[in-house]
């Protein structure tokens, strides 16, 4: 396997902050991704057999609700998730649906069948909104999820910008959410779009914070694909930054079919969060883009310091066979 991220222009910028000594990278890495969650289409869910053989137990698992399907088939994947031992976290996405009324409906809907505790709220990439709704600030306004118990709330968060949303738009939505869940009970957090480069992330951590955004970040992470996949969805989402750092990798083409894993990424993340304590990022989000059984089994082996750390001190290949 590769790397996907070659510089480590990241550890410069992440002097130690702690008076403490700080623990060993691999402690970091380890700690790191303890508790990461997953994503799973309600169409990737039905290739896998039973959750249970590629994720521990209790594993947070994003289901989607992608623009054009049926939010029924969100629910039916997040209640075979509460059956075996996941816990859910939905896609609520505004544009896909009409009004209110369905609305309640779908989370009464996750709630009593799939015993949904947390969702995440989005827009959802649809140009035209088929309804009542723009925005996920409108499904907050609503009181929806309070009325159903659900006071656990992903936003999305945009560190590389949007191609549909304008930048001030994007950080006048972020200080609304942070208003919001300081008026209201609701426990949020910042659900990532999938990142390749540590610093880029480290920046527009440190930015947010800097704006007086203090909700924490589950931090989106590429999981095991090749690199002609990664750059297809980083194409498909409109992450320039991530476009141009992996068309700079394709100019090797014998590299495009070659399975790349996030090590050095995840290991710099890591020591960023060990190192600067006002660090927001407080959970990997990995986004299977290659498939969830490689995705997670890679994972599991990290979360269990199955692996090698590299010469280099910062990258790092696991011992199981995951590709």
């Amino acid at each position: 396997m590769t790397l996907l991220e070659t510089s480590t222009a990241s550890d410069a910028a992440t002097a130690t902050y702690s008076s403490q000594a700080p623990r060993s990278r691999r402690e970091q890495i380890v700690d790191f991704m303890t508790n990461y969650s997953i994503e799973t289409t309600p169409g990737g869910a039905s290739k896998i057999d039973d959750f249970r053989d590629h994720l521990p137990v209790g594993t947070k698992v994003a289901v989607t609700f992608l623009p054009g399907s049926d939010w029924r088939d969100t629910v039916a994947t997040a209640k075979r998730l509460r059956n075996e031992g996941m816990e859910p976290a939905p896609h609520v996405a505004a544009r896909s649906l009409p009004d209110t009324k369905t609305l309640d409906e779908y989370v009464r809907r996750l709630v009593g069948e799939a015993g949904v505790k947390q969702v995440v709220a989005l827009a959802g990439a649809v140009d035209r909104p088929i309804g009542d709704f723009v925005d996920s600030m409108q499904l907050l306004e609503t009181g929806v999820f309070d009325r159903h118990g659900i006071s656990k709330i992903g936003v999305a968060g945009h560190p590389e910008g949007s191609p549909d949303i304008p930048e001030q738009a994007i950080w006048q939505a972020l200080r609304w959410k942070q208003g919001f869940a300081e008026r209201t009970d609701a426990s949020m957090y910042i659900c990532t779009q999938f990142v390749f480069e540590s610093q880029p992330i480290i920046d527009w951590d440190r930015q947010i914070r800097s704006e007086g955004i203090h909700l924490p970040v589950h931090i989106g992470v590429p999981g095991l694909a090749t690199l002609k996949t990664l750059i297809n969805h980083a194409r498909a989402c409109g992450i320039g930054a991530s476009m141009r750092f992996l068309t700079r990798q394709a100019k090797n083409v014998t590299k495009l079919m070659t399975v790349n894993a996030p090590d050095t990424l995840v290991s710099n993340l890591a020591h960023y969060a060990e190192t600067d304590p006002e660090c927001g990022i407080k959970r990997v989000h990995m986004y299977p883009l290659g498939g969830l059984k490689k995705s997670a089994a890679w994972s599991n082996a990290v979360a269990d310091g199955d692996f090698q750390m590299h010469r280099d001190g910062v990258g790092f290949t696991v011992n199981r066979e995951v590709a």
